[in-house]
């Protein structure tokens, strides 16, 4: 694992303890198909969320949320219209949120959520 994968999933752990935290329920992680990822899929009352984890260790090139681009929020899209035709449903809200993770070494992680951005 390189360090920048591994920075990428010590995200995406701190991400789904703060949902939990949160009141939401993780139902699926790193869910893959032959076209792509889904870093969480997560219940939030009647509402499922399809969450897109963006972890960085500085603000060099930005904030994380901000490298969620519009090609990726398209692919998104497509992906969780896949998951749910696998599932069984009923699913009468869905919602795409952005967890940002910024952990800057030697300083507690920076966790926003942003619900509904997309």
């Amino acid at each position: 694992m390189t360090d920048k994968q591994a920075l990428g999933a010590h995200g995406e752990e701190l991400a789904a303890d703060f949902l939990r935290a949160a009141g939401m329920e993780i139902v699926a992680r790193n869910w893959r198909c032959r076209y792509g990822e889904l870093d969480l899929i997560a219940r939030d009352g009647d509402v499922t969320a399809f969450v897109e984890v963006k972890t960085r260790s500085g603000l060099g090139y930005g904030t994380p949320a901000e490298s969620v681009t519009f090609a990726k929020r398209q692919r998104i899209r497509r992906l969780a219209l896949l998951w749910l035709a696998e599932q069984d449903g009923p699913w009468r809200r869905i919602r795409f949120d952005v967890v940002s993770v910024l952990v800057a070494r030697g300083r507690t992680p920076v966790i926003d959520h942003l619900e509904a951005v997309f």
